[in-house]
């Protein structure tokens, strides 16, 4: 990898320091009364909503699909009508969203959808057994709720690692009154890809959830648990595009696990999951999608990565990117070279096209692999899928360098409740977890992150691992520390403390959990509930 500048190297910190005595998450004793899904509360709180009126109906039909990636690579997979991201859904703040689930899947296979990012109504949130049961092959069910905030987001399935399949689709949510000035949109979702190629995301879990057993991983030291830092292991598999051939452990045994995948600007090790294709809009890089338009013209991207278990560094060839949005909130404006996006984020940006031919690429961070666009407003050659846009070791930004638009910060006021989520497990017993425990499927309400309408609530997320992880609170927005953005989703790096502060506004039982898709379905979540 070539150097990172100092600037780069300032931001891989990606801590916010958090002051104040810590509490414990949850307490002793019994677990008092919850506020159900279904309650009044979350009623009488979503009729408080500011509505349109406005109704959108959608059906979105859940079903296997080959999918054609470009450059002849055919998957077979699941998807949303057929194509992978799926049709991207439009509405205006304050419309409703009727959006009827019809579940084909095969094999008997429930799913659901979360709409992340969307502050919604509990009961809609999209995640068995939480909020809902799960919905049976055959069956369908309709999400309803009112989207009051415009901003960039998407949905996907909330069951097992159903989210590293074809299943997701950008939401966007305009603004009425729109303030940035620009000419046209393009929604680039980016995606890391192995299914129906060189597996499927049950059978990388599989292999994952094994752990590293007997291996001599080096621990990270953190009770034993490995972040598997793997740089001097020089007879693995180090490249993270290949399809299982090769420099595996002489066992041959390790079909999906990733080896050596190193970034500092991730804190150390990058990935656990070796993909054999990274995706721009679907496409592969040697097959890319295009966006055409003309020398001049001012271009919003929604960036979002709906990948399982990477993050991207994000450049357009020949262009600075001005960041406007993180998740969906407005920031101060922050001119930059490139983005650090982890899974579950989202970032909008403005770029001013130049004249010619460009390449917007999302390379897979610390995993020697990449995915490719093409942005085309004039003659010239596309570019090869290996390029390397020197914009990618320039200024690049993440969350930790941004600060909250004036108009979406939150109020000074006093911090009501602290909790401690301690980031917990590691590689040798992939035994994820948070504050030291699994989260269980079949207790979904035991040791529950409380909360109580109208708190001001901080987090203090304490990474004891050794690798980052993507942290995502369902059903609200979190401020990073006491001026940075408001975001859903955010990077955390081992060894790292970020604190984040919220408002209890929307009772209900909402996930928090890590956005890698593997490590939350292995266990690092936790459910955080409002009392009764």
């Amino acid at each position: 990898m070539n150097s990172i500048n100092r600037r780069s190297a300032l931001l891989a910190g990606l801590a916010v320091a958090g002051g104040g005595a810590l509490a414990a998450c949850g307490g002793s004793g019994s677990t008092p009364a919850l506020v159900s899904p279904d309650s009044k509360v979350v009623a009488t709180t979503d009729k408080k909503r500011k509505g349109t009126g406005k109704v959108r109906n959608v059906t979105l039909t859940a079903a296997p699909a080959m999918l054609d990636l470009g450059g002849k690579v055919m998957a077979k997979s699941w998807a949303f009508g057929g194509r992978t991201p799926g049709k991207e859904i439009r509405v205006s703040a304050g419309d409703t969203l009727a959006a009827e689930l019809s579940n084909q899947l095969p094999d008997r296979t429930t799913t659901s959808i979360h709409w992340h990012g969307i502050a919604l109504r509990a009961d809609m949130d999209g995640v068995p057994p939480a909020t809902q049961s799960a919905v049976r092959a055959g069956r369908n069910f309709t999400y309803r709720f009112l989207a009051d905030t415009p901003g960039t987001y998407f949905f996907h399935p909330h069951v097992g690692v159903q989210l590293d399949r074809g299943l997701h689709a950008p939401l966007i949510v305009e603004d009425p009154r729109e303030p940035l000035s620009y000419d046209d949109e393009w929604v680039v979702v980016l995606d890391d890809w192995v299914d129906g190629v060189t597996g499927t995301p049950d059978q990388v879990l599989a292999e994952l959830s094994q752990g590293m057993g007997g291996m001599d991983m080096g621990g990270s030291g953190h009770g034993g648990s490995s972040g598997h830092d793997m740089g001097d292991m020089g007879g693995m598999d180090m490249s993270g595009g290949g399809s299982g051939k090769g420099g595996e452990a002489s066992s041959g045994s390790m079909k999906f696990m990733l080896m050596g995948a190193r970034s500092a600007l991730l804190g150390g090790d990058a990935g656990d999951v070796k993909y054999p294709y990274h995706l721009v809009n679907g496409r592969v890089p040697a097959d890319p999608d295009v966006y055409t338009g003309k020398p001049g013209k001012r271009v919003r991207l929604r960036l979002v990565n709906a990948g399982g278990d990477t993050a991207y560094r994000v450049a357009l060839g020949g262009h600075k990117l001005t960041i406007t949005h993180t998740d969906g909130f407005p920031v101060a404006h922050q001119e930059v070279d490139a983005l650090l996006v982890g899974m579950g984020e989202r970032y909008d940006v403005l770029v001013t096209l130049a004249d010619g031919v460009f390449p917007l690429v999302a390379v897979a961070e610390g995993k020697n692999a990449s995915g490719m666009a093409l942005v085309r407003t004039g003659s010239g050659a596309a570019p090869k899928p290996s390029v390397r846009p020197k914009e990618l070791d320039g200024m690049i930004m993440n969350a930790a360098g941004l600060k909250a638009a004036d108009d979406v910060r939150l109020a000074t006021r006093r911090t009501d409740r602290v909790h401690r989520i301690e980031l917990t497990g590691g590689m040798a017993r992939y035994d994820w977890g948070i504050n030291g425990k699994r989260y269980d499927m079949k207790h979904p309400t035991a040791h529950p992150v409380l909360v109580e309408q109208g708190e001001r609530v901080r987090l203090d997320f304490v990474n004891k691992t050794g690798m980052w992880h993507p942290m995502h609170l369902h059903g609200h927005t979190y401020q990073l520390g006491t001026g940075g953005p408001r975001k859903d989703t955010t990077i955390v790096l081992p060894g790292r403390t970020v604190s984040v502060y919220f408002d209890a506004d929307n009772p209900g039982q909402w996930m928090l959990h890590c956005h890698n898709a593997y490590h939350g379905e292995a266990g690092m979540m936790a459910l955080l509930a409002y009392e009764a």
